[in-house]
C-alpha cells in the first residue's frame, strides 16, 4: 500500500460518532463503529467501509504471507456448496441449526460453507493420485457462515466472517505431524505480527476429529473462552481439555453403605445442611439424555457439571437434560434421590475425582433417603471415565500440580490434526510406494482474520479509542489540519511528502469542524502517529503525538519527514 493517494477526511466515507451504539456491549463492537470501520447490516452482518477495509486487507497480507512462506498454496474455493459431502461425513446433521441450508429452482440441497474441509478433499482426491503428488498444503481467505442464535459482540461473533482456513495432506503420519508444525510456526509469526498477545493452549478436537488440537487464544474480557494458565509452569489450556488424573483410593476401611433418612432434601444444598456435612461429601448424579437414552453423569457434589464436555465426549449424538416426564416408569429412578447403586440399564458416567475407592454420600434411589459409605468399585461401577466438572480457579494443574488461573480470551487461531476422518469418509487414497492404494492424512488450520480485528480493538483500545499497531493501521500517519487555510495548506503539502517517501497518510483536511472535534478523532481513529499543523504552521513547525505513548513533540517540516520515514 506504500505510495497509494493520500485518503482526504473531506472526501472519506466513513462518519464518526460521539456515542456509543445502543446495542453494543464489548469494546471492539463500540469503537469499531463509532471509529467509522464497520456499520451493522443484519444481525451478525457487517459492513467493512474503507477504514476498516485496508485494517482487515493488512490482517489478511500479514497471513497470506506467513502461509506462502511455509509452502502453503492459495486457491479460493465456492462458499455455496453441495450438500453431498458433507451427507457423506455425517456434519449435514452434525452442524444442526449452525448450518445455512438453501435449495436451487430444481430442489437440490445446498449449504453456505462453516468450514471445508470435505470441499479440500475433494479438490485433491481429483488433483493427486499418487504420493508423489503429495505433500501439499492448500490455503483460502473466504467468508464463512454459521447461524448464531444470538450472534453478538459486533464482528466477535457474527453469521458471516473471514476466515483462513488451510488444509495439509500426507501420505504418512510423521508427514502431517511436520505439516503441523510449521502452521503452528506460522501463526506465531501471524500473530507476533499483529502485535496480539496470545497463548496456545490445549484444545479438544470435538465434532472435527482427529489426534491433537490447539488453541491460540487472545487474552481479553470480551472473550467466549475461557482458558486455564499455570503461574508455575508452561501448561495452558482451554478449560474443556484440562484433566484430572485418576488417583484410585483405599476403601478396606470404608464401613458397609448404610442407608439413612433424609427427608425433604432433594438438593446438594438440603442434604448438607441437614446433615451437616461439605457438598465435597456427597455425590451429585446429574441425568441426561444422549439419542434419547438415560445416562448418568456423576460428579462431587461441590461441582457443577460442563454439559459442553458431555457434548462432546457423545458427539455427533445429541445430549439433552431429562425432564419430569422421564421418571414415569422408571421405578429406578427417583427425583432427587438418585444414586449409581442399583441403577437399571443406565450408563454411568463419571468424573476422575469419582476414583475407584472413594467414598460417598449420595442417594439411595428411594424418596426421602439416601446412603452413605458408598464406594467406586466396591458399590458401583463406572462405566466411562470422562473429564466433566466445570474447572475453576484454584484447580491443579495437570503438569504440575499448582492452582490454575482462569482468563477470559478471543479464539483467534486453531489447528487440528485431523488424521484420516475425511479421507475415509470420502475415499482420499493416492498410490503409495509399495504399489498399493494409500489413505491420505490430513490437517485442518484455521485463522479468524476478521476476529483478529476485533481482537486487537479489545486488546489495544485505551480510553481515547482504537491503538492499532503499525502493520495493521489504516494509514502509518494521520496528519491534522488544525483549520485556518495556512495549516491546511501545510498539512497538505506535507501528506504529500510522506506519501512521496512511501508512507500510508490519512489527512483531516475537512473544513467546518473545529480542532477540538480533528484531534477527538484522530484518537479515535487509532492511527500510530498524529502530525498536527497547529498554530506554528506559519513558521513550518509541526507536532508529532505517538498515539499509544501520547508522546509529543515539536519538529520541521523536514524533521517530521525523517522522523515517521525513518521507524
Amino acid at each position: 500500500m506504500a505510495n497509494a493517494p493520500v485518503q482526504r477526511m473531506s472526501q472519506l466515507m466513513a462518519k464518526t460518532l460521539r456515542d456509543d451504539p445502543a446495542d453494543a456491549e464489548v469494546l471492539s463492537h463500540k469503537l469499531l463503529v463509532r471509529a467509522g470501520y464497520v456499520r451493522r447490516t443484519a444481525a451478525g452482518i457487517w459492513s467493512w467501509l474503507p477504514l476498516g477495509r485496508r485494517v482487515l486487507a493488512n490482517v489478511e497480507r500479514i497471513v497470506r504471507e506467513e502461509m506462502d512462506a511455509i509452502g502453503a498454496q492459495e486457491v479460493l474455493l465456492p462458499a455455496l456448496l453441495p450438500r453431498e459431502p458433507y451427507e457423506a461425513t455425517g456434519r449435514w446433521n452434525e452442524y444442526g441449526a449452525e448450518l445455512f441450508r438453501l435449495q436451487d429452482r430444481k430442489g437440490g440441497d445446498y449449504l453456505l460453507g462453516p468450514t471445508h474441509e470435505e470441499i479440500f478433499t475433494l479438490l485433491v482426491k481429483d488433483q493427486a493420485s499418487s504420493y508423489k503428488d503429495l505433500p501439499v498444503m492448500l490455503y483460502q481467505i473466504q467468508h464463512k457462515y454459521r447461524d448464531e442464535a444470538r450472534p453478538r459482540a459486533g464482528i466477535l461473533r457474527g453469521r458471516e466472517f473471514l476466515m483462513k482456513d488451510s488444509y495439509s495432506f500426507d501420505v504418512e503420519d510423521e508427514g502431517l505431524a511436520h505439516s503441523y508444525a510449521l502452521h503452528r510456526q506460522a501463526y506465531q509469526r501471524v500473530f507476533a505480527r499483529l502485535g496480539l498477545d496470545y497463548r496456545i493452549c490445549a484444545a479438544t478436537a470435538g465434532a472435527m476429529g482427529g489426534s491433537k488440537s490447539e488453541e491460540f487464544l487472545a487474552p481479553a474480557e470480551a472473550g467466549e473462552d475461557t482458558f486455564a494458565d499455570c503461574p508455575n509452569c508452561d501448561f495452558a489450556a482451554n478449560t474443556e481439555a484440562v484433566s484430572y488424573q485418576l488417583k484410585p483410593a483405599d476403601a478396606s476401611a470404608v464401613p458397609a453403605l448404610e442407608e439413612m433418612a433424609t427427608p425433604d432434601t432433594p438438593t446438594i444444598e438440603s442434604l448438607a445442611a441437614h446433615l451437616g456435612i461439605e457438598a465435597s461429601a456427597t455425590l451429585k448424579n446429574l441425568l441426561v439424555k444422549v439419542d434419547g437414552e438415560i445416562v448418568a453423569v456423576g460428579v462431587p457434589g461441590d461441582r457443577e457439571v460442563d454439559l459442553g464436555k458431555v457434548e462432546a465426549h457423545f458427539a455427533p449424538a445429541t445430549v439433552e437434560l431429562v425432564t419430569a416426564e422421564d421418571f414415569t416408569g422408571r421405578p429406578d429412578l427417583v427425583r432427587g434421590y438418585v444414586g449409581p447403586q442399583g441403577l437399571e440399564k443406565v450408563q454411568y458416567l463419571a468424573d476422575p475425582r469419582i476414583a475407584p475407592g472413594t467414598a460417598w454420600i449420595t442417594g439411595a434411589n428411594k424418596a426421602g433417603t439416601h446412603a452413605k459409605n458408598v464406594v467406586a468399585g466396591r458399590d458401583f461401577e463406572v462405566d466411562t471415565y470422562v473429564d466433566v466438572v466445570v474447572v475453576r480457579e484454584g484447580d491443579p494443574c495437570p503438569a504440575c500440580g499448582t492452582g490454575l488461573k482462569l482468563d477470559r480470551a478471543i479464539e483467534i487461531g486453531h489447528i487440528f490434526q485431523l488424521g484420516r476422518k475425511y479421507a475415509d469418509a470420502l475415499k482420499l487414497d493416492v498410490l503409495g510406494q509399495n504399489g498399493k492404494p494409500a489413505r491420505v492424512t490430513m490437517g485442518s488450520y484455521g485463522i479468524g482474520v476478521s476476529r483478529a480485528v476485533a481482537a486487537l480493538a479489545e486488546q489495544t483500545a485505551d480510553e481515547h479509542g482504537l491503538v492499532w499497531p503499525r502493520e495493521v493501521a489504516p494509514a502509518d500517519v494521520h496528519v491534522v489540519a488544525a483549520g485556518k487555510a495556512v495549516q491546511t495548506e501545510l498539512a497538505l503539502d506535507v501528506s504529500e511528502q510522506l506519501r512521496a517517501a512511501g508512507l500510508r497518510v490519512l489527512v483531516d483536511d475537512r473544513a467546518g469542524v473545529s480542532p477540538g472535534v480533528k484531534f477527538t478523532d484522530a484518537e479515535l481513529i487509532g492511527v500510530p502517529q498524529i502530525l498536527v499543523a497547529g498554530r506554528r504552521s506559519a513558521e513550518g513547525v509541526l507536532e508529532l503525538k505517538d498515539r499509544k505513548s501520547g508522546e509529543r513533540e515539536e519538529l520541521t517540516v523536514a524533521e517530521a519527514i525523517a522522523r515517521l520515514t525513518a521507524n
